[in-house]
């Protein structure tokens, strides 16, 4: 959903997908089936520790200025997505 989203807000948010635990090639595989040009990625372990994520999928809201606005675990809906990337965008 996030990758759907995301084409609307191109202009003011900037979107990374960031994956842990796994090996490059497979992670490269699988987010060139989830993801579009909309959303960049990489491999990143120390991420999990630097804002606490438990598990996938997890999503984290941070300003330019690194301040974590929001966060949460697993799928939201669009409408309340939205709202969110709204604040963001706003901020």
């Amino acid at each position: 959903m996030i990758d759907a989203v995301a084409s609307d807000y191109q202009d003011s948010i900037r979107f990374v997908a960031v994956a842990g635990r796994s090996d490059l090639e497979p992670t490269a595989a699988r987010a060139e089936e989830l993801l579009s040009d909309n959303v960049a990625w990489g491999l990143d372990d120390s991420i999990w520790d630097l804002y606490d994520i438990l598990g996938q999928p997890a999503s984290v809201m941070i300003t330019g200025d690194d301040i974590i606005v929001d966060g949460w675990y697993g799928a939201i809906g669009e409408d309340e997505l939205r709202s969110k990337f709204d604040l963001l965008a706003g901020i």
